[in-house]
């Protein structure tokens, strides 16, 4: 199979950890949806990465369709829970964290855009999500290992890939020193090879 993505995409990443936490090969093809020569949209509509390209020619997306599917293709390191309840507060917690990535994104394309364009309204509607999901996050997260519990989850590979997307794109929204328990939970997540394998490049 092949993974269609961009490295700096935080939903991409989240694929390519659950890839690595399964043992899945694959091949990775970088694809800017962005840039004029993208060839993306032939393969998903929307114009969006990451999207994966099966054996078979079909493709899967967004991330979050990709990821069960990876995750029930193999039975090696399980991200979500196969009591439905507990299966469906994980996708619950993924769909935050991910919310919270989609808000990010947003604030980075408003970013570029000519500074007499830019809305400082909209700008602060987006912060304003990302710091209420934060703050929701941190009170479930509180003392516990992982964000659900003991086990390490999907949960867990989607918030540590939106952490690393504020320090990567919006380090100026300094969320460690007001979350410390994320920030805890966070460097846990970097002693992981899965994580430190597929960490956005330096630019």
């Amino acid at each position: 199979m092949k993974l269609i993505t961009s490295y700096t995409s935080p939903f991409g990443r989240k694929v390519r950890i659950v890839l690595a936490e399964k043992r899945i090969e694959y091949q990775l093809i970088e694809d800017n949806p962005w840039s004029a020569e993208s060839s993306i949209s032939t393969l998903n509509p929307l114009g969006k990465v990451p999207v994966l390209l099966l054996d078979d020619g079909r493709t899967l997306y967004d991330s979050r369709v990709i990821v069960d599917f990876l995750d029930h293709s193999s039975p090696v390191g399980k991200l979500i829970p196969h009591d439905h309840r507990q299966a469906i507060n994980t996708k619950r917690r993924e769909v935050l964290a991910d919310g919270i990535s989609d808000a990010a994104v947003l604030i980075r394309l408003e970013q570029i855009r000519p500074p007499h364009l830019q809305s400082t309204e909209w700008i602060a509607l987006q912060q304003n999500k990302i710091e209420h999901g934060l703050e929701h996050i941190a009170s479930e997260l509180d003392e516990k290992k992982w964000w659900g519990g003991d086990l390490f989850s999907l949960a867990d590979v989607a918030l540590g890939c939106t952490l690393a997307y504020l320090d990567f794109r919006l380090p100026e929204l300094d969320w460690q020193s007001r979350h410390p328990s994320l920030a805890k939970f966070y460097s846990k997540l970097e002693e992981r090879p899965s994580f430190t394998e597929t960490a956005p490049p330096i630019i």
